[in-house]
C-alpha cells in the first residue's frame, strides 16, 4: 500500500527507540509542503536526520546528472541540490546526501572519465559553498542505476573528498552499498576516520552481495555488522544511525523496530 507522507509520519512513531526521519526532496517535501511537512514531524516527536535531493528517479538524469554533458542538466542538478540544502536548514536538519546515482556508464567508450570527475568535483564545491552551515554527505555505490558509478567505492569517495577539500562535505557509509562493491564495511569506515574525520552519517541495511536488496539488517552479515559497530564506537562516531531497508513483504513498522534493536 503506498502511504501519503502524513501516514508515513504516523507509522514512524510507531517504531520502537526511533528518533528521527529522513525526507527525499520532491518525494516528500517542496516548496510549498516544506513547513507542514517539518511541523508534523517535529510535532510527533522527531527530527529531520536528512534530506535528499532527487537527482536520480527523473526521466532528465537518464544520462547523468552533475556528470551530464548537457549543461542545462548539470545546472539543474546543482540548483535541486541547493534546493534541499535550503528545506534542511528550514527543517532544523543539518545533513543533506548527495548520491551520484545516474553518474557513470553502462558501456566502454561511454564516458569521458576525467570531464566527468572534474564535473562533480566542481558541482559539489558549488553546492558545499552555498550554504557552509550545511553537511552535504557522498554516498557512494557502485552499480545500479548505472552498470558503472563513477563515485562507486570508499576509495573514489576519499579521492573525491580530497579534491572538493570543503569541511562541509564528507561522506556517508551505505552498509548494502558497501557490500555490492565487497569492501569490509568496518575498514570502510575507519579510512574515512583516519583520512579527515570524513565518515559524517550511516545507513544500515543488508544484502546478498550481489544487488541492492535492502534487507534488515544484520540478517545476512552479521558478524560485520557487529565489527562495524565495534569500529563505530571505537571511533567514537557521532552521526545518525539510519535504516535503509525496504520491507516489501513483511511489515515495515516491526521490520524497523526489529533493525533497531
Amino acid at each position: 500500500e503506498r502511504l501519503t507522507v502524513d501516514q508515513m509520519i504516523d507509522a514512524a512513531t510507531r517504531v520502537e527507540g526511533l528518533t528521527g526521519v529522513e525526507v527525499v526532496g520532491l518525494w516528500h517535501v517542496n516548496d510549498d509542503t516544506v513547513e507542514h511537512v517539518n511541523r508534523r514531524i517535529h510535532d510527533a516527536g522527531l527530527e529531520v536526520t536528512c534530506v535528499t535531493p532527487d537527482i536520480w528517479a527523473q526521466a532528465k538524469w537518464g544520462k547523468g546528472s552533475f556528470a551530464s554533458n548537457d549543461p542545462a542538466i548539470r545546472r539543474a542538478a546543482i540548483q535541486e541540490v541547493k534546493k534541499s540544502m535550503e528545506w534542511a536548514k528550514q527543517m532544523n536538519c543539518e545533513v543533506v546526501d548527495l548520491w551520484f546515482g545516474q553518474d557513470g556508464f553502462d558501456y566502454p567508450f561511454q564516458a569521458d572519465y576525467i570531464a566527468n570527475w572534474q564535473r562533480i568535483i566542481e558541482g559539489t564545491i558549488e553546492c558545499a559553498e552555498h550554504l557552509p552551515e550545511i553537511k552535504i554527505v557522498i554516498e557512494y555505490k557502485p552499480k545500479e542505476p548505472r552498470t558503472h558509478c563513477h563515485i562507486g567505492t570508499v576509495g573514489n569517495t576519499l579521492l573525491l573528498l580530497s579534491q572538493v577539500n570543503k569541511p562541509n562535505v564528507g561522506a556517508m557509509i551505505d552498509v548494502g552499498h558497501a557490500l555490492m562493491a565487497y569492501e569490509n564495511t568496518a575498514e570502510s569506515a575507519a579510512l574515512l576516520q583516519h583520512f579527515g574525520n570524513k565518515l559524517f552519517y550511516m545507513h544500515f541495511n543488508d544484502n546478498w552481495r550481489l544487488w541492492d536488496d535492502d534487507l534488515t539488517v544484520g540478517s545476512v552479515h552479521t558478524i560485520e555488522l557487529i565489527e562495524l559497530v565495534y569500529w563505530l564506537d571505537r571511533m567514537n562516531y557521532n552521526g545518525w544511525y539510519a535504516l535503509d531497508i525496504f520491507p516489501y513483504r513483511e511489515n515495515g513498522v516491526r521490520a524497523a523496530t526489529e533493525s533497531i534493536k
